[in-house]
């Protein structure tokens, strides 16, 4: 379904991705854990050309882009596939919630008012906001917010969902909420690409769970091979900090 082939990316003469491998399957959540700095955040930059990646190649859903020569239809149409969730949840401040989600469908997909209307309303509800649609993000808690955030990816109807550490700009007490809301899309089966530092969270939702760092996939496999048995010396070093909340051990 999504398929990363030989993916680097440079700033100068600073190389942050050496050359990524990664296959994703229809529906498969994958985490991706690693240190700050590691290229977690470039990477996933780099699916929907938010960031232009230098060499590779990217397919997803049978459309493959070329990353040293791909074209403005292959970028658009790459875009069009994916959707993103941010960190800081990058709403329209003079918008509604309401207005925030339907706004990529009425500029990217060009929906008629009403169907745009009707599909975001929908996407609210099954975030838990369907009594916020007229609430303005200044209105709206870290947490709501980033639910809008979850509900605008939802109403693209894109083929994996992208997330940044999506609980990072959260008070501890919102962290909850968001989490619970992702766990919900999960088992409805959509492709999920997750950067999260929620050792837990990783555990309880991913199918596979991918360790980085200085840009390479350092290791890789399910959850529970992962967190209980890693193989490599630098992802054991990376989960002893987190040994409380996972359940790994040496």
């Amino acid at each position: 379904m999504i398929k990363l082939s030989k993916i680097k990316k440079s700033y100068g003469r600073q190389q942050v991705l050496h050359g990524i491998d990664l296959t994703v399957e229809k529906g498969d959540v994958v985490a991706i854990l690693g240190p700050s700095g590691s290229g977690k955040t470039t990477l996933l930059r780099c699916i929907n050309y938010l960031e232009r990646p230098s060499d590779g190649e990217i397919s997803i859903d049978g459309l493959v882009v070329q990353c040293n020569r791909p074209t403005k239809a292959g970028i658009y149409n790459l875009r069009k596939k994916t959707a993103m969730v941010f960190q800081q949840y990058n709403l329209f401040r003079h918008k509604t919630a309401l207005e925030n989600v339907m706004e990529g469908l009425l500029v990217v997909h060009k929906l008629p008012k009403e169907q745009a209307r009707v599909r975001s309303v929908e996407q609210l509800k099954k975030v838990g906001l369907g009594d916020k649609l007229d609430a303005y993000p200044s209105q709206l808690s870290g947490g709501q917010q980033q639910r809008v955030g979850i509900a605008r990816a939802l109403a693209l109807g894109p083929k994996v969902i992208l997330f940044d550490e999506p609980t990072s700009s959260l008070d501890p007490e919102l962290v909850g909420e968001v989490l619970s809301v992702i766990r919900k899309i999960a088992k409805e089966g959509i492709t999920m690409i997750i950067v999260t530092h929620e050792m837990g969270f990783a555990q309880d939702v991913a199918n596979d769970v991918v360790f980085m760092d200085n840009g390479t996939i350092v290791e890789q496999g399910k959850p529970g091979d992962i967190f209980r048995s890693p193989k490599e010396e630098r992802t054991k070093q990376f989960l002893k900090r987190f040994a409380p909340e996972s359940t790994y051990s040496i």
